[in-house]
């Protein structure tokens, strides 16, 4: 298979593969770090979860910092990226370990979230590097193609075995919250060494764009994120892609809420047994994942990026309330598959068109822009859930609402790929 061969290239190249396994290890303590947040919020046996209180924490881990991640585009933009993952993934390092600390003391909510906060504000600055970077280590549209297919899906997998060991891990018992942080800080310290096998400047941008001081970047950050923007706005094509996939976000996001409600109250009658039920909903999700890595190349050379995005629209509207409101785990199971295809099948498609049609020099800011509707499409789907959905997670309304956002991006999809065919015609 074509795909194939391209991958076997690809896992020759000595830079991707660095590249490949920073990011692996950093997702993979993503993974770790989110399912000990999810169990503290979610699981623990003194508290009573609702879907405001998931909503709010959702608010406070992801919100604040990614309204400011335009900003983090212009120093993506400035900075050199593989010292931003050297650097960002030791700072995460001694943030966990804090938090760790934290835990053990038994301190307020709050200051726990503050320390979390503190965590995840540096993703931006990782995860934006390494989309930014990933043109600088491979060659040619299609290798491209391959590598996105790969290498974000690759990370969310990862992502997926970290939170399957963190939930091993906190099955021991309430007691293993510290020992499931201090895990994830030992990923982002490996995560941060594999950074030192690619040399400084690999990852670019270009040294002529660099700044050296930092008061000089920050100087231009309101003149930097102006053109980012203009640039984009000026390039339909790229803008496009990033609103189907943040309406496809918002509706991964809303049945996530869900899922947690049904997992934590409908489904089970103790924190351990609902725990368990989240776990293998999520490996369900992950091999979704997975099978869109292998079909995507597939699809988009035969469909275009845009028809791709649409058949993945398209099997959520008709699917997931089909398999959703029987409100059962069985079908939800199936529905947790299908929805980790299709939105990563998405995402590799918009991160193909995103990379391919963005100039170099704007591309850290388009991510970081790209970043921040990720993030406040799933905070804002939180915040709807929690004005629908009944403590069970029981909602009919929420299941139609989402099948009908799936419906309108299928149908934005196809009336783009008419009119990009009409416009070569």
């Amino acid at each position: 298979m074509p795909a194939v061969r391209d991958l076997r290239v690809l896992l020759k190249l000595r830079d991707f593969r660095s590249l490949l396994a920073a990011r692996l290890l950093s997702q993979a303590a993503d993974g770790v770090f989110q399912v000990a947040l999810a169990t503290f919020v979610v699981f623990s046996p003194e508290k009573q979860s609702s879907p405001a209180a998931i909503a709010s924490a959702m608010a406070i881990l992801l919100l604040p910092y990614s309204l400011l991640g335009p900003f983090t585009g212009v120093l993506l933009d400035r900075w050199r990226r593989r010292q931003v993952l050297l650097r960002g993934n030791l700072l995460r390092t001694f943030l966990a370990a804090a938090t760790a600390a934290l835990i053990l003391i038994g301190v307020p909510d709050w200051l726990f979230y503050a320390s979390a906060l503190s965590v995840t504000a540096v993703n931006r600055f990782v995860l934006a590097g390494i989309s930014a970077a990933l043109p600088r280590v491979v060659t040619g549209e299609e290798q491209l193609v391959v590598a996105n297919s790969l290498s974000p899906t690759a990370g969310t997998l990862a992502a997926t075995a970290g939170g399957g060991l963190a939930f091993a891990v906190r099955l021991i018992g309430p007691q293993a919250d510290a020992l499931v942080v201090l895990l994830s800080a030992a990923l982002y310290l490996c995560s941060s060494l594999t950074a030192l096998r690619m040399a400084p400047d690999l990852l670019g941008p270009d040294p002529s764009l660099l700044q050296g001081r930092l008061k000089e970047a920050l100087l231009s950050t309101a003149r930097g994120l102006h053109d980012g923007l203009r640039h984009l706005v000026q390039r339909r094509v790229p803008a496009r892609a990033l609103i189907a996939m943040t309406v496809v976000r918002f509706c991964y996001g809303a049945l996530t809420v869900m899922v947690l409600m049904l997992c934590r109250y409908a489904w089970s009658a103790t924190e351990s047994e609902g725990l368990a039920l989240l776990g293998i909903t999520v490996g369900v999700s992950g091999a979704g994942f997975f099978a869109a890595a292998l079909i995507t190349p597939w699809a988009i050379a035969r469909l275009t990026p845009f028809g791709w995005i649409a058949c993945c629209a398209a099997a959520g509207a008709v699917l997931v309330p089909a398999l959703g409101l029987p409100f059962t785990p069985g079908p939800m199971l199936a529905a947790a598959f299908v929805l980790g295809l299709s939105t990563q099948g998405t995402k590799i498609a918009t991160d193909t068109v995103v990379q391919y049609t963005v100039d170099d020099a704007y591309r850290g800011r388009v991510f970081a822009v790209y970043d921040v509707l990720f993030n406040v499409a799933f905070v804002g789907a939180a915040a709807v859930s929690a004005l629908m959905l009944p403590p069970d997670g029981k909602s009919v309304e929420l299941v139609v609402v989402v099948a009908g956002l799936y419906a309108a991006t299928f149908a934005g999809m196809l009336r783009l790929g008419a009119a990009q065919r009409h416009s070569s015609d």
